[in-house]
C-alpha cells in the first residue's frame, strides 16, 4: 500500500467538489452563531453605558466604625500581609478587622497575630469545624459574620489575595449609601507575572464578561447578576434576612449565589469596577491559573440546567469558533481549493466570524485597564494581546468544568450537583 505524497493528496482533495459540504458546513454554523452574536451584542452594548471606576475617598464623620471585615485564610502567610496592611491603612470608617482561620499550618496564624500588635482592630478568630453542607469559604464568612459586632451597619468580606488601596472602604460605603445598594461588589485589578498567565487569564475572563454584565452596568437583570467575593460589601441587616452565608453555604460561587439570592427578594444589588482601589494576585502560574479559576468558572451552582446550556452555547458560537474557523477556511482556500465556493452563505458565514474576531479584540483593549502593566519584564505582558489564541482552551475549561461532578480543593474533595 503507497502513501500519497502531502502534495498529491492536497491535489486529491482539491478536485472534489467541495461545494455542496461547505456551503451546508457554512449554514449550519449561521444559524447556530448569528442569534448567539446579536444576544452578545446587546450584552456587550450595555458596557458603553457602565458607571466609571471607583476612586479612593477620604471617609465621612458619619462613616466612622460603620464597616466590619471579615477576611477568611486558610494556609496564606506567604500572602496575607498585603492585604491586612492595606486593611490597616483604610479610615476609621473600619471599626474591625477579624480574620477567620481555617486552622492553617503554614504559619498564618502568627502572621495575623504579629500585625495585630500593630493595629487592634485585626483579630484572629478560628471557626468551628466545617459541618456537611458546606464548603470551606462560605463557611468562614459565615462564621466571621457571626462573630463581628453588632454595632457595624456593613460587613465587608475580602480575600487574603488582595491589596486594598488607600481610600477603598470609604469609596466603597459612600457608592452603597449613594446608590441605594444593599449589597455590592468589586471587580479588581488583576495582578499577572508569568506568560502564561498572561495569556490564559484574560482569556478566561472573558468568558464571564461574553456571558454577563460588565462591571459598572446599572440594574442588572437578577439571573444575570454579577458579583466578586474578593471585595463585598453587604448591609448587616440584609445578611442577617438571608441568614448568613446559609444560602451559598454549598457553593463555589458563593458571591454570585449568595447576591442572587437578595436580588430575588428585593434588594438592590451592584458589581462595580474597583480597578483603582483594590487589586488582587489570584494564582501562580498557567496551571494554578487553570485548575483555580476553572473550578468555579461555570457558575453552575448559581443558574439553571436551562442558563447553563445556553451560556455554553454562547461561549462556544462567539468565542471559541472564531479563529479556528476562520483559520480552516484560510486553509481550504490556501491549499485545498475553497476559493471556488463563493457562494452568499459561505461569504456571511466567514465574516459574521471575522466580526466575531473584530469583537473580541475590541474587549481585549476595554479590558487592559483592569491589569496592573507595572511589570519589570515588558516580554511577559506582549502574551496579553496574544490571549484571543487562548479563547478555545477557555472555553473547554468551561466545558469540563460544567460537567465536573466532584471537585478537590484545599485537602478536601467536595461532590457537585
Amino acid at each position: 500500500m503507497r502513501f500519497l505524497p502531502i502534495a498529491e493528496l492536497a491535489l486529491l482533495v482539491s478536485s472534489v467538489d467541495m461545494s455542496v459540504p461547505v456551503g451546508a458546513t457554512a449554514l449550519v454554523l449561521l444559524l447556530v452563531q448569528l442569534p448567539a452574536t446579536f444576544l452578545l451584542l446587546s450584552r456587550l452594548l450595555k458596557g458603553a453605558r457602565r458607571q466609571q471606576p471607583l476612586q479612593p475617598r477620604q471617609s465621612t464623620r458619619s462613616q466612622a466604625a460603620a464597616v466590619s471585615v471579615v477576611v477568611p485564610t486558610l494556609n496564606e502567610a506567604h500572602r496575607v500581609e498585603p492585604c491586612l496592611i492595606g486593611l490597616s491603612a483604610q479610615s476609621d470608617v473600619v471599626r474591625e478587622i477579624l480574620v477567620v482561620d481555617s486552622r492553617s499550618t503554614d504559619g498564618t496564624q502568627a502572621k495575623v497575630a504579629a500585625l495585630g500588635k500593630k493595629d487592634s482592630r485585626i483579630r484572629l478568630v478560628t471557626d468551628d469545624a466545617l459541618p456537611d453542607g458546606w464548603v470551606g469559604r462560605p463557611w468562614a464568612l459565615h462564621s466571621g459574620f457571626l462573630s463581628t459586632d453588632a454595632n457595624s451597619d456593613w460587613v465587608l468580606g475580602v480575600d487574603a489575595d488582595t491589596r486594598p488601596q488607600p481610600g477603598l472602604v470609604a469609596s466603597l460605603l459612600h457608592e452603597a449609601e449613594t446608590q441605594g445598594y444593599e449589597m455590592v461588589s468589586l471587580s479588581p485589578r488583576f495582578i499577572l507575572e508569568s506568560a502564561g498567565e498572561w495569556w490564559l487569564q484574560p482569556a478566561m475572563l472573558m468568558t464571564l464578561i461574553y456571558r454577563f454584565d460588565s462591571a459598572g452596568v446599572r440594574a442588572p437583570d437578577t439571573e444575570r447578576a454579577m458579583a466578586n467575593g474578593q471585595c463585598f460589601l453587604s448591609r448587616r441587616k440584609v445578611l442577617k434576612e438571608l441568614n448568613g452565608y446559609t444560602c451559598a453555604a454549598s457553593s463555589f460561587c458563593d458571591d454570585v449565589t449568595l447576591v442572587r439570592e437578595a436580588a430575588r427578594r428585593g434588594y438592590k444589588v451592584g458589581f462595580l469596577d474597583g480597578a483603582d482601589v483594590i487589586s488582587v494576585r489570584m494564582y501562580e502560574g498557567i496551571a494554578e491559573t487553570w485548575s483555580g479559576w476553572g473550578r468555579s468558572l461555570d457558575l453552575k451552582d448559581s443558574i439553571s440546567h436551562g442558563q447553563l446550556w445556553s451560556d455554553l452555547w454562547l461561549l462556544v458560537s462567539t468565542q471559541a469558533l472564531p479563529i479556528p474557523l476562520l483559520l480552516l477556511a484560510w486553509i481550504g482556500v490556501k491549499f485545498l481549493g475553497w476559493e471556488s465556493v463563493g457562494s452568499v452563505v459561505v461569504v456571511a458565514a466567514v465574516m459574521l466570524n471575522v466580526l466575531l474576531l473584530i469583537i473580541r479584540m475590541g474587549m481585549q483593549v476595554a479590558v487592559a485597564n483592569s491589569y496592573d502593566w507595572t511589570q519589570p519584564n515588558p516580554f511577559k505582558t506582549m502574551f496579553f494581546w496574544f490571549s484571543p489564541l487562548a479563547d478555545p482552551i477557555a472555553v473547554l475549561r468551561i466545558i469540563l468544568s460544567a460537567f465536573q461532578r466532584s471537585i478537590k480543593w484545599r485537602g478536601k474533595t467536595y461532590r457537585k450537583v
